[in-house]
């Protein structure tokens, strides 16, 4: 059966193999259908709205020859799942692990990605979260330039590629989590207009026309995007989503979309018998994301939290640019560490208004902020894409994994990486490819970095996107094992200290010197203790006992700690 929604059409046909035109039948709500004899898995297919052009399926499961060809019918059930015994993993208390597909190996797919699971159980993470993979235009994109949202790219390794990776990151015991955009369309390949209202009449985002969450026509626009959500959570088994930009959602329905979608999945979380998980990114600040829809709130389950990243940034590269004009002191630090915003209904001198809403620290818990040293955006939008230095990640890394939020790495942080993570298309469009880099640079206009135009590699050359795939033979030289034995130890730590997984914010207490650049955070008796100055400091402390120390020249005496420039220290006390 085949069945397309195109409300405002007068005919449409179904057309098998490039050749053979079915007309559909309409129906209820602007539904057309049509039964095609012989036509099953693997059939290709093309739909014409009023003799126009062959155009892929909306809700396409396979495009294997990319977002100007033809759909093609795929049957899920032919799937042979063996992951029966996952019964699924719950955000608080984990670690996340982000990564793009196409640079995590050298061949960029979904199976070269499985060869390299028993790194990431070793190193201790809990969800594997994926950058966008449905098809984009070209072979690689980060993704957020997608369309045909229910498919996914062919260069990873399609929809079959995409379960075996579900499968066996969960016979590792690793969930997974899919960043999906529902904000937005890429510019090229998108072929949903035709068929009906699905983008606005009058809003629009950074990234082009706004979707139809709340205009005329919208209900079956909804359906869409929430039957988009609930398919790769039931269809591809996948344990959570990550959406995209929710604050460019244009909806002012009673209801929003975030709303009806979490109804939706908590719903299908009981059908399946296991945790499902939605994340959040949102730039407002609102911590009415995360509170329970009983207390007003949508309901979700976390949010992303950039004003962690960006006091850890600040305070260990000193940089003030753009949106880290706010950031960089101790005093910054231990809010964020101990509240989840910095900007909570206070003025953004970067946004020159105020900003945000206030964190119940009594009420809110801790896991419902995912918070980064690095990830993707702030990598990537850089000009060169480049990563932190192994002195600075051994300080953020031990400040965010014994925090009270859920962390998140990106994939390569945890050996210190030294390949940039870029940012790279492949439009075949000639007015797309010539323009990219002069878009990109006015995106970095909005990041306030005027002082780096002109900077970035061409964002469509080949060697762009070459550059940016991890180099995993790093892993064998001294230093880069050392970090990554650094990180392990630090996961381990977080898992074996129900202090560090406590969720209470409240709990959380920390001290600074603003002037000398130590903070301390107490959760019960653990002290995380970093100097982030080029001298050392002494302090007092009670008895007790490191755990972990970035530095061995670190000296504990009874009641004082002793730590090297830029280090830090994880110290049980006795008391």
């Amino acid at each position: 059966m085949f069945e397309v929604w195109a409300p405002f059409a007068t005919r449409v046909d179904v057309e098998i193999d490039g050749a053979h035109r079915h007309e559909m039948t309409r129906g209820d709500g602007g539904w057309w259908t049509a039964e095609v004899p012989g036509a099953g898995h693997g059939t290709d297919y093309t739909f014409r709205v009023d003799d126009g052009d062959p155009l892929p399926d909306p809700r396409t499961l396979w495009q294997p020859s990319g977002v100007f060809g033809p759909s093609r019918v795929y049957e899920h059930e032919r799937f042979p799942w063996t992951d029966q015994s996952w019964h699924g993993r719950v955000l608080p208390g984990s670690v996340i692990y982000e990564m793009h597909v196409g640079t995590f190996t050298t061949d960029g797919t979904f199976d070269s990605a499985i060869e390299r699971l028993d790194h990431l159980v070793d190193l201790g993470v809990d969800f594997v979260e994926l950058l966008p993979v449905p098809p984009v235009p070209g072979r690689h994109n980060w993704g957020y330039d997608g369309v045909d949202l229910y498919a996914v790219h062919e260069q990873y390794g399609g929809p079959d590629g995409l379960k075996r990776f579900v499968n066996a990151c969960h016979l590792a015991g690793l969930g997974v989590i899919m960043d999906v955009v529902h904000n937005h369309l890429g510019p090229s390949g998108n072929f949903l207009a035709p068929f009906g209202p699905y983008f606005h009449d009058s809003a629009s985002s950074f990234w082009g026309q706004a979707v139809n969450l709340d205009g005329k026509h919208s209900d079956e626009v909804r359906r869409y995007f929430i039957g988009n959500a609930l398919h790769w959570l039931r269809d591809y088994r996948v344990d959570g989503l990550r959406l995209d930009a929710v604050h460019a959602f244009h909806d002012k329905r009673a209801i929003h979309f975030l709303e009806e979608l979490a109804v939706e999945v908590e719903s299908l979380s009981a059908a399946v018998g296991r945790p499902l998980t939605l994340i959040a990114e949102s730039d407002l600040n609102d911590p009415r994301l995360v509170t329970p829809r009983e207390s007003g709130g949508y309901g979700l389950h976390a949010v992303w939290d950039d004003d962690v990243h960006h006091a850890l940034h600040s305070a260990l590269t000193g940089e003030r640019h753009g949106y880290y004009c706010d950031f960089g002191s101790m005093e910054v630090l231990a809010k964020v560490l101990t509240s989840a915003y910095l900007h909570d209904g206070t003025y953004s001198t970067f946004r020159v208004r105020t900003h945000g809403r206030p964190v119940d620290r009594r009420t809110t818990p801790g896991h419902r902020f995912v918070v980064a040293l690095q990830n993707h955006d702030q990598i990537g939008n850089r000009a060169r894409g480049d990563r932190l230095p192994m002195e600075a990640l051994r300080i953020g890394a031990a400040l965010l994994l014994t925090s009270p939020y859920t962390p998140m790495l990106f994939m390569g942080e945890e050996w210190g990486a030294t390949t940039p993570f870029l940012f790279f298309t492949d439009h075949t469009e000639p007015d797309l490819a010539t323009g990219e880099a002069e878009r990109r640079e006015r995106e970095f206009v909005g990041f306030g970095y005027d002082d780096w135009l002109g900077t970035a590699p061409d964002p469509q050359s080949e060697q762009t996107f070459h550059m940016s795939k991890l180099n995993w033979p790093e892993l064998t030289t001294p230093d880069h094992a050392d970090l990554l034995a650094w990180y392990r130890d630090l996961i381990t730590l977080r898992k074996t200290h129900p202090a560090l997984t406590d969720p209470h914010l409240d709990r959380v207490h920390a001290t600074y010197d603003n002037d000398a650049t130590w903070l301390t955070v107490t959760r019960a008796n653990l002290r995380i203790t970093a100097n982030f100055a080029a001298t050392p400091v002494t302090l007092e402390t009670p008895p007790g006992t490191i755990l972990l120390t970035s530095d061995p020249k670190t000296h504990l005496a009874d009641t004082s700690l002793t730590l090297p420039p830029r280090s830090v220290t994880i110290l049980q006390t006795t008391r």
